[in-house]
């Protein structure tokens, strides 16, 4: 049905007696239910035919059945148990027929109940079809720029039985049915009923407030759209994800140079305090210093210039901690200095041996 052009459709339309008027683009999904509507009522009032037509070859049959047993009693008897193995070919009583079949009558109780019955299986489906066609639109329509100015995809019941009221000509008790079914029912038909507080399930149709598409019906451009900007935004995410993490490598890179450049100036530092502690030891051998040791604070003023000692702070701690750990030719003691105690750095290998390997 969705490929009648607009002419087809006024045909179709003109052809079960319906006469449309200007098919647009906000009138043609309105007159495509109604054709499919008037189809169902057109295909009910065949098999209303139908089954008249069958009662009425019954009535014939029957009046035959007396004529014969009329003729030939001997004969009735076995005309009579067929009569009775076909049951369908009895009149219903006028008005009774729909009235006493329900929903959950017997389908095998007579072909009268069970017509009743398929009419109204029918007219919920069809209730049904209608609704979700509904809410799919309007759900699609809010995600697609919204041009009707919904509140939410959630619609109100009342505005969703006014619709139906109007395209199926139903009464608030079978859209009260539908919604029954759709409770009752463990299919999903897509149609999902809500209540005031929307996370909580709805049990009873009085308590729904509105009802939502689970499946939105959106045209071919918006979900191009939808597509593309989902796609840019995975795209940009991704570039986004990339960037981030070719900024933290060269954070990292730009760390771990650092930390090398760190160490190669603690072991350059530790070279220079081995030179100094080891000349000052060689120049208290020739008598030129009055102690063997050397503060090591003032050998760091001797290495460091004063604008660069707070830079060099890290580096100066490092070498420091490493001469205590690792170098046996370096002694650190503690002696009083010019009335204060004061660390300080005493050369514990020979003069002599060590210039030979210098």
């Amino acid at each position: 049905m969705a490929g009648l052009s607009d002419l087809e459709l006024r045909r179709e339309l003109q052809a079960l007696g319906f006469q449309p008027g200007p098919i647009t683009d906000t009138t043609r999904d309105v007159y495509r239910n109604k054709l499919r509507r008037l189809r169902g009522e057109a295909r009910l009032r065949d098999e209303e035919r139908l089954r008249e037509e069958a009662w009425a070859r019954g009535e014939e049959r029957l009046r035959e059945e007396a004529r014969l047993r009329e003729e030939a009693p001997l004969r009735a008897r076995p005309a009579a148990a067929s009569l009775r193995a076909e049951p369908w070919l009895s009149q219903p009583s006028s008005g009774s027929a729909c009235t006493t079949s329900g929903a959950h009558g017997d389908l095998g109780a007579s072909p009268a109940s069970w017509f009743c019955q398929a009419k109204q299986k029918a007219a919920l489906l069809e209730l049904l079809h209608e609704l979700y066609n509904f809410l799919a639109i309007q759900a699609g329509n809010f995600e697609c720029g919204n041009p009707e100015k919904l509140k939410s995809k959630c619609i109100p019941v009342t505005e969703a039985q006014e619709y139906i009221a109007n395209v199926t000509s139903s009464s608030s008790a079978k859209f009260e049915a539908a919604l029954t079914w759709i409770l009752s029912s463990n299919k999903d038909v897509g149609i999902w009923l809500k209540g005031e507080d929307q996370s909580e399930l709805v049990t009873t149709v009085d308590k729904v407030v509105c009802l939502e598409s689970a499946r939105p019906r959106m045209g071919v451009g918006c979900r191009l759209s939808r597509a593309l900007l989902t796609a840019v935004t995975n795209v940009l995410i991704f570039f986004w994800c990339l960037a981030f993490l070719w900024g933290l490598l060269i954070l990292l890179r730009y760390r771990w140079r650092k930390l090398e450049e760190e160490e190669q100036a603690m072991y350059e530092m530790v070279k220079k305090i081995i030179d100094v502690v080891q000349d000052h030891y060689v120049d208290w051998e020739q008598d030129m210093e009055r102690y063997p040791y050397v503060g090591i604070l003032h050998v760091r003023d001797t290495l460091i210039p004063p604008q660069s000692r707070r830079r060099m702070k890290r580096v100066w701690d490092r070498a420091v901690e490493f001469l205590a750990s690792n170098e046996s030719r370096i002694q650190t003691e503690s002696h009083r200095v010019a009335g204060e105690d004061m660390l300080v750095w005493r050369w514990t290998k020979p003069s002599s041996f060590s210039d030979s390997e210098r």
